[in-house]
């Protein structure tokens, strides 16, 4: 078969088309788009999502009385001082000093303000042997960690002073300043680390400089552009340094990916005798119809986390979206054009041995190992639905019994990290001290009678109750009517606990106290309470995102493929492989099996937000594979050929460009899976234990195995669903087979 006219149509085909004949004028565009967007971003600025205002219900009401009141919380810190020996205590003149000295030594800082001796606020353990310096930290509560060095080196030098004690301060300045310290560069190694690795991966892949290069530019001129975008996006959603981290690990994988499923078509179709510009066409239609049927696909699972109407998932998802339409657009458009400049020059920088290698065994011979297995799951394709169904299953049992947390600090961090030990003294002396509630009471008149009694009444039934140990502080604020009630709760960092007391203090003490006066407002917030609001927000949501992400991607699949079958199959074996995902994260991060392998411990719980922005990640990015593979399938059964040879050929020969890919996703998940803080790892294991699982078991075995079970059923769809739209038409003509003297010089017209 020879280079023949054919027609063909379709969005992707035009744009490669246009791009191809309009080569300057396609790369201009481009680089005029990420130039503005970053420009316009830079101009406009960032807005950050609220932390205080990200959540519904009792944590965003208090927060509201606070700002609505122009209160400004100053950022409290806490000096813990114990005695190492039980015959000291706080009665001891040593240890008076030692309370003297942190005193006069943080105030000397001229940094704090508000300093209070445990003596006068009755911060003393009931053993007698711990005791608490409180204060707060001058100046703006969200800039506190740039200012806190010269208390913490006044806090050390009373330390050194006094050996026979301990002296530690703990509090969210401090935090943040350790935090930053011993983890800042964390995830910026991960995001240098990622360009590299990919880049060493596709040179294996491609054999040359130049071709390798093509997709790791792509993706990240498409992060560059959507940086830029972020910013104007966030004046109507704010964003967050998480989105940020969520969006390059998103964008670099799919950009590399797009790239490389459009690269390897265009180079397969040349080594088979098309010439360039006919090679590129056919890869416009073939390739780049896959990219926007898997591009779609993956921002409407994005779109699904703007369900669950927490600001930070909502600011994750739309980042996530906009950067993979960026990766998408700029795949059927600059790179067609910067393929058509370069023409043979491509494969510029071959590397010696990888290019020999793809020359001695050709690339249209598909893989070898590939080859070997298909063959085995086709002689017996229900054997292999039940072997691989089998494992899957058995990889997600564990699932079953899943526990979600918010993990504590030392859950997070392990206990290496001081002021981990530190927040755990405080707690196991003084429990719920260092994560008090804060109940916001809001009423017309905060002077009342009735107002001021209502609070004695909360103070003592608080403690009465068993939910707090005391001491309850009152905090007013006469002139805006306001009153901060600090609650230290019984359970400390055990959350379980503290939820308890916190639900005890909600349902029981507030309205037999404060809920008797009329026109109060009094939400209760805090640390453990916004947790606990967190975590049902989000359960809330799961029903409606799950919903929306299948439903949708249901309904794409069936619109691109035009069968009732291939839009079921591709709905279940996506939902198996999350599962298999799933079973992977309990296994090592819950149970602790094999936790060691990964750099991690057996928390006993995953990280609330995880699962479902595992699976709406993962829905969207196991479409990469699908479509690509089913493009192929469908593309070689409309040939004219069978069912089982169409199989045969289109696992085949994307196998190696699957291959690639996933090994790619893999290795940019992995990175994040050597961060430090336990839910960063828990976010790049389960990543790249699905990507893993999904780009061999399913699309290497269990999927091919179903596709010859149900034969012609493949293709099946009702006489009733005809009338959808047809948008199967960007097929391209059987390849011709590979010749010594190409023909040259004939077109594929557009």
């Amino acid at each position: 078969m020879g280079n023949r006219d054919v027609r063909v149509r379709g969005l992707a085909a035009r744009a490669g088309g246009w791009s191809a004949r309009h080569r300057w004028a396609a790369v201009g565009i481009w680089v005029l788009f990420v130039v503005l967007a970053m420009g316009l971003g830079s101009a406009a600025g960032r807005v950050d999502v609220n932390e205080n205002n990200q959540l519904k219900g009792e944590t965003h009401t208090a927060a509201q009385i606070i700002d609505d009141a122009g209160i400004k919380q100053p950022a409290g810190e806490t000096v813990l001082i114990q005695s190492k020996d039980a015959a000291v205590t706080a009665t001891g003149s040593e240890f008076r000093s030692a309370v003297d000295d942190v005193v006069k030594a943080v105030r000397g800082t001229g940094k704090v303000t508000a300093v209070t001796s445990p003596y006068d606020t009755h911060t003393v353990s009931r053993d007698g042997r711990s005791a608490l310096v409180q204060f707060d930290v001058r100046g703006d509560a969200d800039t506190a960690v740039d200012r806190i060095e010269p208390v913490l080196n006044a806090v050390a030098g009373v330390q050194k002073a006094h050996g026979g004690l301990r002296i530690e301060e703990i509090g969210g300045a401090s935090m943040q300043k350790q935090y930053k310290d011993a983890f800042g560069d964390d995830f910026q190694q991960a995001e240098y680390s990622a360009v590299p690795v990919a880049l060493g991966i596709l040179l294996i892949a491609f054999g040359a400089l130049v071709a390798a290069l093509l997709p790791v530019a792509l993706a990240i001129t498409a992060i560059m552009a959507t940086m830029g975008l972020m910013g104007i996006v966030s004046h109507l959603q704010p964003m967050s340094d998480t989105a940020n981290s969520v969006m390059l690990l998103v964008g670099m994988a799919v950009g590399v990916d797009y790239c490389l499923f459009y690269l390897r078509r265009e180079r397969e179709e040349r080594q088979v005798g098309r010439d360039a510009g006919t090679a590129l066409r056919i890869a416009a239609a073939t390739s780049g119809r896959a990219i926007i049927v898997s591009g779609v696909t993956v921002c409407v699972a994005m779109a699904g986390m703007l369900f669950t109407g927490l600001a930070e998932f909502e600011a994750m998802g739309l980042a996530s979206l906009m950067v993979v339409a960026v990766a998408m657009v700029g795949s059927v458009t600059v790179l067609p054009a910067l393929l058509s400049l370069l023409g043979e020059r491509v494969d510029k920088g071959r590397i010696p041995f990888l290019s020999r290698r793809r020359r001695r065994h050709g690339m249209n011979e598909g893989s070898r190992f590939w080859t070997a297995v298909l063959r085995g799951v086709l002689a017996k394709p229900l054997v292999s639905v039940v072997v691989a169904v089998g494992a899957l299953l058995a990889v997600a049992a564990p699932a079953l019994g899943m526990k979600t947390q918010q993990l504590t600090l030392d859950q997070e961090f392990g206990k290496s990290l001081p002021i981990v030990q530190t927040y755990d003294r405080v707690n196991d002396a003084f429990p719920g001290g260092s994560e008090p509630a804060q109940v916001v009471v809001k009423a017309k008149d905060i002077g009342a009678p009735e107002v001021r009694r209502a609070l004695a009444d909360f103070k003592t039934r608080a403690i009465a109750s068993g939910a707090s140990r005391g001491p309850v502080e009152i905090r007013l604020h006469a002139a805006q009517n306001v009153a901060l009630v600090s609650v230290p709760l019984v359970g400390g960092s055990d959350m379980d606990r503290a939820v308890k007391s916190l639900d005890t203090l909600r349902d029981d003490v507030r309205p037999a106290t404060l809920g008797k006066v009329a026109g109060l407002q009094a939400p209760i917030t805090g640390q453990v309470a916004g947790n606990h609001d967190f975590n049902d927000q989000l359960l809330g949501s799961v029903v409606p995102v799950f919903a929306f992400v299948v439903v949708f991607a249901f309904l794409l699949m069936l619109l691109s493929f035009r069968s009732l079958t291939v839009a079921l199959t591709s709905i279940v074996l996506n939902l198996l492989s999350v599962g298999a995902a799933y079973g992977v994260l309990v296994a090592v991060f819950q149970h602790g099996w094999g936790a060691s392998l990964v750099g991690a411990e057996g928390v006993g719980a995953i990280v609330t937000w995880l699962p479902l922005f595992l699976f709406v990640i993962l829905f969207g990015l196991s479409m990469d594979y699908h479509v690509f593979v089913v493009s192929r399938i469908r593309e070689a059964r409309m040939r004219g050929r069978s069912t089982t040879e169409a199989i045969r050929h289109g696992v085949v020969t994307t196998a190696g460009v699957v291959t690639s890919a996933a090994v790619i996703m893999v290795a940019v998940f992995a990175i994040f899976g050597t961060l430090s803080m336990q839910s960063m790892k828990q976010m790049g294991v389960g990543l790249a234990a699905a990507v893993l699982i999904d780009a061999t078991l399913i699309r290497g075995v269990l999927l091919p195995a179903v596709m010859a079970l149900l034969g012609e059923r493949n293709w099946y769809l009702p006489k009733w669903l005809h009338r959808l739209p047809d948008l199967t038409h960007d097929e391209a003509p059987e390849p011709p087979v590979a010749r010594p003297a190409p023909e040259r010089g004939e077109r594929l017209p557009v």
